[in-house]
């Protein structure tokens, strides 16, 4: 039998909650769920009962916590470092999302459209409500580039909007592309390497060619995976620091 590559990424309903078919706990809710306890699990690990000597679970805490303030310390400055909790929350979502997926018979939350554009939203309405709170009224200026002539007002109010209104697609389509396309490759790959297997003679020896390189593909789906989780991170705090900072 045949399979797609693309039935890895099927949402199953696993729980209906008696509204009808389209509100169910589904094996996407379920992997969010465990991913969301095993970051807490890790974090209480690394930070209950710390020492002056850190044990294994703190060391990787600590320089957790150390990783994201150093980029937060470049892009945001001191005046962003109260929003902390929220960069270094978000960054440890995405990150546990995308490497729980790594696992066998698991499911990659962050390769569905659905779940990083609801990311990216959230995260947006929050940059917003931030930029509102700390400007009032006078956060829409971040429309109208300083100095800009005001014959060509128009047309940059409308050119920034949309580009402001597209960080969303930004945030949720670079996430959800690198997951799902690294993904399928795997499993493209690891099928044909299964095939080859099954067919016997010669292919016993010429299937290594794939599994190798599954290998070494599944070693750098997994550096991508913490690759997208910062460059996530790094771009919320770009748009954060518009947000605080208006050109």
């Amino acid at each position: 039998m045949v399979t797609s590559p693309l039935e890895q990424f099927e949402v199953i309903p696993l729980w209906c909650l008696g509204l009808g078919d389209k509100f169910a706990f589904t094996n996407a809710s379920f992997f969010a769920a465990a991913a969301l306890v095993g970051l807490l699990s890790f974090l209480s690990f690394g930070t209950t009962q710390a020492t002056l000597v850190p044990h294994r679970w703190q060391i990787v805490a600590e320089n957790a916590f150390e990783f994201v303030l150093d980029f937060m310390k470049d892009t945001l400055g001191e005046k962003g470092m109260k929003y902390f909790p929220w960069i270094f929350s978000s960054f440890c979502m995405v990150l546990g999302l995308n490497l729980i997926g790594m696992i066998p018979y698991t499911f990659t939350v962050t390769s569905h459209i659905a779940m990083t554009f609801a990311f990216g939203l959230a995260t947006f309405i929050g940059i917003n409500i931030v930029g509102f709170r700390e400007h009032g009224f006078h956060f829409i200026s971040i429309f109208l580039p300083k100095e800009a002539p005001l014959a060509l007002a128009p047309f940059l109010v409308l050119i920034e909007f949309v580009s402001y209104i597209f960080r969303v697609f930004s945030l949720a389509i670079r996430l959800f592309a690198n997951m799902m396309a690294g993904h399928s490759l795997l499993k493209i790959l690891a099928g044909f390497g299964w095939t080859m297997l099954t067919m016997g003679g010669i292919f016993y020896v010429v299937q290594l060619v794939p599994f190798v390189v599954v290998l070494a593909l599944t070693g750098l789906e997994l550096g991508i995976g913490f690759l997208q989780a910062y460059v996530w991170s790094v771009l919320v705090c770009i748009y954060l620091n518009d947000a605080l900072n208006l050109h």
